[in-house]
């Protein structure tokens, strides 16, 4: 953080991403300035190195060991960790075709363990709407996933276009 000839604060992307990490409330964080320009002549020298500690852990397991190490390190609110997703997702289906799909999609993702990152992502969902931020339509495979559509991560409907599930959860 500096100051700038005007007396204004002005917070680095670090600043404020340490903010959000410290679980301040939003409401305490409009109106901060933030810095997010990068010196492109001092970019080899921006990049700061993994710390030892880290490179150990990145060597010594896997990526789906690493992801499910940090997964218990996401920031999210009590309550979306104790949300029953299973349940959310089949009260949003409106037909029984709806129920079906989601039912068998959930399914899937409980066999590989996905259930934290279906939670996570409701509350990145949640967080980015009563923030009005714009997301984009949907991209990649994830389309195929009509759970992800029906919580609002993406905007295509896969059972309309009669995308399989598979395309996403290979």
């Amino acid at each position: 953080m500096k100051q700038n000839k005007f007396g204004e604060l002005i917070f680095e992307e670090a600043d404020v991403c340490d903010l959000v990490m410290q679980d301040r409330a939003v409401e305490s964080l409009q109106g901060l300035i933030v810095d997010a320009t990068v010196d492109m002549t001092q970019w080899p020298d921006t990049l700061d190195p993994i710390p030892e500690f880290l490179q150990q852990r990145l060597h010594n397991c896997s990526v789906p060991e690493f992801h499910q190490q940090n997964q218990h390190t996401w920031h999210m609110p009590q309550e979306y960790q104790d949300l029953d997703i299973a349940e959310h997702v089949l009260g949003l289906c409106e037909t029984q075709e709806q129920l079906q799909r989601c039912g068998e999609e959930l399914l899937l993702y409980q066999e590989r363990d996905l259930f934290d990152l279906l939670r996570y992502l409701k509350y990145l969902i949640d967080t980015m709407q009563s923030n009005c931020v714009i997301w984009g339509v949907g991209r990649g495979s994830s389309v195929a996933s009509y759970v992800l559509y029906k919580l609002g991560v993406h905007r295509i409907d896969s059972m309309f276009y009669d995308l399989d599930v598979g395309e996403f959860l290979r």
